[in-house]
């Protein structure tokens, strides 16, 4: 026998033997549904806001990874550009924020409803940190008022002292 019609002949019987084993095979169990997550994809394009002093904001979110992560950049006025990346992390929302402070603080917003109005992402651990004094993000408030209009709130945490930052943003047609 030639070496192709070997080849086929040892395929064939992996093939037939395997049969067994895959009829007996469960079907892998559906994904917890994770209705954060898709309330952050639901943002998906292109936004401009203010701040509560009337500063000028611009935010756009893209969904990579074939819909399995979103991606923000952020551009606060005449700051550098921030990104922070969303992901499911089983039914909670994990995300990391890739800071102008040079820090990458990562923080998880747990399971929520079905259609949640808000999600409240809570400091997990951070990068990049010389000492727990220096200035990072601590806290996310993310609220969503209808398909044109949400809110974010970023505590920023230095030594002891926190402040909030208010940006609201409506779709940009």
């Amino acid at each position: 026998m030639d070496r192709s019609k070997t080849i086929v002949a040892a395929l064939a019987a992996l093939m037939l033997g395997a049969g067994p084993a895959l009829a007996d095979a469960k079907p892998a169990a559906p994904a917890k549904a994770n209705h954060g997550f898709e309330k952050m994809k639901s943002l998906a394009g292109e936004w401009r806001g203010t701040t509560k002093e009337g500063m000028s904001v611009r935010v756009t979110f893209v969904l990579t990874a074939d819909g399995s992560a979103l991606m923000e950049r952020l551009e606060p006025g005449t700051e550098s550009p921030m990104v922070s990346m969303y992901h499911p992390d089983g039914s909670r929302v994990m995300m990391t924020h890739y800071c102008a402070s040079h820090n990458q603080p990562r923080m998880r917003a747990e399971a929520s409803e079905a259609d949640p109005k808000t999600l409240v992402f809570n400091f997990v651990d951070i990068t990049n940190l010389a000492s727990p004094d220096d200035a990072h993000m601590r806290h996310l408030v993310v609220g969503f008022e209808d398909q044109d209009h949400f809110t974010q709130e970023w505590t920023y945490k230095t030594k002891d002292e926190e402040s909030v930052e208010v940006f609201r943003y409506e779709r940009k047609k």
